[in-house]
């Protein structure tokens, strides 16, 4: 494997002054991405009409089968969309629901998401029903049984996370997704953190549909992101946005819904082989052995306890903050905005009564980093 840390920084145009330990929140696109951005945007205005007309349906398609390669999927089945929140609302707002149907979340599910299970229910008179996770320590057995808890005859879906955005658990998403279907209920992944954070085989997995971001861990311009739907599922999935395609089918329907810059979709397989430049698998690997260091660290520091470790612990790692008086929304914005002014970029998320860390390890970090965040927090809970 490269060397990695402070050895590829210059492959990234972000600020060295700055400490960035938040990777996961909006990744962070590399030069040689960012410049095949530019080419295709470049492409594009020579002439807009010939692009939209005659390049982009086939070079599309061709960064979708790349895409697909890489997670174990059939270019045919994934559609191209903003976010991954873009991906749950194609879904979502496709369902057709009846009062009194169920729609099963996460109590960790992503707050956006959240929110579009409650649009849709609020609207059709429907029922959210929360699947408790447990934490700080969380058992992956534990988990999964709370999931199979919460499914009735009456849930229509399931929503679950692969890796959860305001907790950092890598969900054991196997056996969610067996137990969903050993009681016939049909399973959606916010995938938002999964691809290149841990590999993929969507053909294994076998959830109906599968919806990630790609300019996370992939690295791929802001704006790229998909939504795999298994075949049987297609034919009455559409787009948020109803254009030209309605009726026409599944990648009609989500190729086109109108004038929009496709540059960052068109960046994936060059993000692809960066990726697998600076290891793949084994930056995976690394990655994730530099959080759990991270998180040790950190917690050692500051005397206190980490959220997750062993297998439900990913490239993301959490840290509760040691501090008295309350922990709310409130006071962990005021946190946040007081990490920002100190110089790095590290969340703040209220779990189990206490207010949380949250830390990312991505190529560019070192230890050192962490030894640094140390310093940082240290100083902002002193003044707390």
């Amino acid at each position: 494997m490269p060397l990695l840390g402070k050895a590829v920084r210059h492959e990234w145009t972000l600020d060295w002054d700055f400490l960035s330990v938040n990777h996961g929140s909006f990744g962070a696109t590399p030069r040689v991405v960012l410049a095949a951005q530019r080419e295709w945007q470049q492409r594009m205005e020579a002439q807009p009409s010939r692009f939209m007309r005659s390049v982009l349906p086939e070079a599309l398609r061709h960064a979708a089968e790349r895409l697909a390669a890489f997670i174990g999927a059939d270019g045919k089945d994934i559609a191209f969309v903003e976010n991954a929140t873009t991906g749950c609302n194609a879904v979502l707002r496709s369902l057709r629901l009846a009062p009194d149907d169920e729609i099963v979340v996460l109590s960790h599910g992503y707050g956006a998401v959240r929110n579009t299970v409650r649009f849709v229910c609020e609207r059709t008179g429907a029922r959210m029903v929360e699947a408790d996770v447990p934490f700080p320590h969380p058992s992956g057995e534990t988990i999964a049984a709370n999931v199979a808890a919460a499914l009735s005859p009456r849930t229509k879906l399931a929503v679950v996370d692969h890796i959860t955005s305001s907790s950092a658990l890598v969900l054991p998403l196997q056996r969610i997704v067996d137990a969903c279907h050993a009681a016939n209920v049909p399973v959606l992944v916010d995938g938002a953190h999964g691809p290149a954070h841990v590999p993929l085989d969507l053909r294994i997995l076998g959830a109906e549909w599968y919806t990630g971001n790609c300019h996370k861990w992939l690295c791929a311009a802001k704006g790229c992101a998909f939504l795999y739907t298994r075949p049987d599922r297609q034919a009455d999935l559409h787009p948020t946005t109803i254009s030209h395609g309605f009726g026409k089918g599944y990648l009609d329907e989500f190729d086109w819904t109108g004038t929009r810059d496709p540059s960052a979709w068109l960046t994936a397989g060059v993000a692809i082989d960066f990726h697998y430049r600076l290891g793949g698998e084994d930056l995976m690997a690394r990655n994730m052995a530099l959080a759990a260091e991270a998180t040790s660290l950190l917690a050692r520091r500051l005397n206190t306890e980490p959220g997750a470790t062993g297998e439900l612990a990913g490239a993301m790692g959490m840290v509760r903050l040691p501090l008295t008086g309350p922990a709310n929304a409130e006071r962990s914005l005021e946190l946040r905005a007081q990490l920002l002014a100190a110089g790095t970029d590290a969340p703040t998320h209220v779990l189990a009564g206490a207010i949380w860390l949250r830390l990312s390890a991505a190529a560019y970090n070192d230890i050192e980093d962490y030894e640094h965040l140390g310093d940082v927090v240290a100083g902002v809970i002193r003044t707390n």
